[in-house]
């Protein structure tokens, strides 16, 4: 795992960084080949250029999010906007955390993917890679 998501983790609250380190460990299980960095000053984990799933300290938690998630389908998953494909869920105990759910949405993040890599050259406009 990079180092500065290790760091990132160490510098949050101690159930936060419970929270973080789970959700880290399990993420980089599933996904050993992915490029896992510090990006918008949150972890995120990227296949080819493309983010696939990260997570942040918000008010209301850590929102682990998935930038294809809305394509998910997932009932415990949140859907914001209109605009992108992103869905998240709020984490504040680790007791929350089921891992179960967790891994069925890495799958999918797998399997469903939204090119946010080129949305820029794209001027916003998102298309489906997968």
């Amino acid at each position: 795992m990079n180092p500065d998501i290790i760091s990132y983790n160490q510098n949050l609250q101690p159930e936060d960084k419970k929270i973080a380190d789970i959700l880290s460990e399990e993420i980089c299980i599933f996904f050993p080949e992915a490029e896992n960095k510090i990006w918008h000053a949150n972890p995120v984990w990227f296949l080819d250029g493309n983010p696939i799933v990260g997570y942040s300290k918000q008010k209301l938690g850590i929102r682990l999010m998935f930038w294809s998630g809305k394509s998910f389908n997932e009932e415990k998953l949140n859907v914001e906007g209109e605009k992108f494909q992103d869905a998240s869920i709020f984490y504040n105990g680790v007791n929350e955390i089921d891992k179960d759910y967790l891994k069925r949405w890495l799958e999918k993040s797998r399997e469903i993917q939204w090119d946010y890599k080129n949305i820029v050259k794209r001027k916003g406009v998102l298309e489906r890679l997968k």
